[in-house]
């Protein structure tokens, strides 16, 4: 399939990065947009699901004066392409393998959020070159439904019609921005966190041609979150799991994870949710400088 950057109209964030950090380059079935900015040892930062690499700006204007930061897009969010496929958690990570190998990443520490971090614990288990070090933060991989049930009364409500055929997608369709922030809200322990800014970002890219498609696929490939994680067993490389203590996993299918990564180490952030980097980001960026220099001192 050809790229559909062609029908990717430019939207403006209003954060403060030169224009020349943004980039797109051509991955399976299309383009994603990425940034890059920094120098130093490679982090790369993998965003949740239904946000995008905007995501990530309080802990970039954390790290970007000592780290080589990548950020993508990944497919269907933001403003990276939306191609007519099956968004599998396998998906994922092979379109993030290939996006890795086109921008010459190597030996990078993967810190991924949400769907973000089953991916990076994904590419470890596939022993990845682009891994040297993992850290997972708040790793969907859980939930009958998707974990994203768990948000709220409403989440639950909106992703069990999403399953069903015809009602799913009609229902995708008339969505509006507060259905969208009220489904975000209920990933947060405090949801003043969330600005009203990148409320308005998400909700235009999400907006782009087959996005909302991609997002109802996402939903329905539930199962396949959950599956990736028999791969755990197999991941080599160190591993930091991170949660926030008012997360929609459970204390159950923390430890779970934590048993099944043979390199683990399991912290947890107070008083935080599910999107941890929005919520404590001097405290995701800290983190992510301590387990980078460990990986540089080894």
């Amino acid at each position: 399939m050809a790229p559909a950057s062609a029908s990717v109209r430019p939207i403006q964030s209003n954060e403060a990065l030169p224009p020349h950090s943004f980039h797109r380059v051509a991955v399976r079935d299309g383009e994603l947009r990425y940034l890059r900015t920094g120098s130093g040892p490679t982090i790369v930062l993998l965003h949740t699901l239904r946000t995008q690499l905007e995501y990530w700006m309080p802990v970039v204007r954390e790290l970007e004066s000592r780290f080589d930061i990548v950020a993508p897009d990944l497919p269907g969010h933001g403003q990276s392409a939306a191609p007519r496929v099956a968004y599998s958690a396998t998906y994922f990570i092979d379109v993030t393998e290939q996006f890795l190998e086109a921008t010459n990443v190597r030996e990078a520490t993967v810190v991924g959020e949400s769907i973000g971090g089953a991916i990076a614990l994904g590419l470890a288990a596939r022993g990845s070159a682009h891994a040297a070090r993992v850290v997972a933060i708040n790793p969907y991989d859980y939930g009958r439904g998707g974990g994203i049930r768990r948000s709220s009364a409403l989440a639950s409500i909106l992703f069990t019609i999403f399953q069903w055929p015809v009602v799913g997608p009609f229902t995708m369709a008339i969505g509006t921005k507060g259905i969208l922030r009220r489904v975000l809200e209920g990933g947060f322990y405090d949801p003043r966190r969330l600005s009203p800014e990148l409320v308005q970002l998400l909700w235009e890219c999400g907006t782009l041609p087959g996005h909302s498609r991609a997002f109802l696929s996402l939903s329905r490939e539930w199962r396949s979150w959950i599956e990736g994680r028999a791969a755990y067993t197999h991941v080599r490389v160190p591993v930091t799991l991170v949660y926030g203590d008012h997360d929609w996993s459970r204390a159950e299918e923390r430890q779970a994870n934590a048993r099944a990564l043979p390199a683990a180490s399991l912290l947890s952030l107070v008083a935080c949710g599910h999107f941890a980097s929005l919520e404590r980001p001097a405290d995701v960026a800290e983190l992510i400088r301590e387990e980078t220099a460990d990986t540089s001192v080894a």
